[in-house]
C-alpha cells in the first residue's frame, strides 16, 4: 500500500557518524582484515622531493571543544606544484591523505612535504596550500577549506583565491602557523569569532 505523501513529516537530521569511521578508517575503528593499513595514512613514498613537514591541529566546535570523532582528508600538489597524475609529478608524493582525529585529545596529523605554488587555469600562480575535507558526527555535508602557509607572505599576497575573500580580516583563519620544527599548526574552527573560512564547491 502506497503511503500518502501528505502524511510524511519532517524528521531529525541524520548524522554522518559513526559509520564514516567504520567505512573509511576500519583499522582505526578496530575492524581489522579489510586493509593492512587504513587508506591515506601514508602520503609519501621512499624519496619525495621537497621539505618534509607535519600538519597538525584540531577541529573545534563553537565552544572551543575539540571534536574527537572528526575525520579529515587532505589534497595537495608536490614540491613543484604538480598534482599526482599530471606530467612531471613526483611519484613519491601521493597528494592525498586521510586521518581520523585522536579519540582522546581530538588532534589530527599529516606527515607530508610542503607543496609548491600551483598554476591556476588562467596561468596565474596560487600560493602553496593544501585542501581539506572535514566530516564528523553532525556534519552531514563535508566541509571544504584550505590551509595556506603563514610563512609564504609574498605568495599569499598574490594568491587569486585569497584576494577574492571579501572580509580580508578573516584570511588568517586559513593560515597554518609554523612551529619552528617543520610542523604547521592549523586549528579549524567550525563556529565563533575565529570561524574558519569554508568554500562552497
Amino acid at each position: 500500500m502506497v503511503q500518502k505523501l501528505d502524511n510524511l513529516k519532517e524528521s531529525p537530521s541524520q548524522t554522518a557518524g559513526p559509520y564514516v569511521h567504520i567505512g573509511l578508517t576500519p583499522n582505526f575503528s578496530g575492524i581489522t582484515g579489510v586493509y593492512d593499513a587504513d587508506l591515506g595514512t601514508t602520503m609519501l613514498g621512499d624519496a619525495p622531493k621537497g621539505e618534509r613537514i607535519t600538519i597538525t591541529g584540531r577541529v573545534l566546535d563553537g565552544t572551543g571543544t575539540p571534536l574527537r570523532d572528526a575525520l579529515l582528508e587532505i589534497w595537495q600538489a608536490d614540491a613543484s606544484g604538480i598534482y599526482p597524475g599530471q606530467d612531471g609529478a613526483d611519484p613519491d608524493v601521493f597528494g592525498w591523505g586521510r586521518c581520523a582525529t585522536d579519540m582522546d585529545d581530538g588532534t589530527f596529523r599529516f606527515d607530508t612535504i610542503k607543496p609548491g605554488a600551483v598554476q591556476n587555469r588562467d596561468g596565474t600562480l596560487m600560493a602553496p596550500h593544501v585542501t581539506l575535507w572535514i566530516v564528523a558526527r553532525g556534519i552531514n555535508l563535508g566541509l571544504h577549506t584550505r590551509m595556506y602557509f603563514a610563512d609564504e607572505a609574498e605568495a599569499n599576497a598574490a594568491d587569486p583565491v585569497l584576494g577574492r575573500i571579501e572580509h580580508q580580516v578573516r584570511v588568517p583563519t586559513l593560515m597554518g602557523q609554523p612551529q619552528g620544527d617543520g610542523t604547521y599548526l592549523f586549528d579549524i574552527h567550525l563556529q565563533g569569532p575565529d570561524e574558519t573560512i569554508f568554500f562552497d564547491i
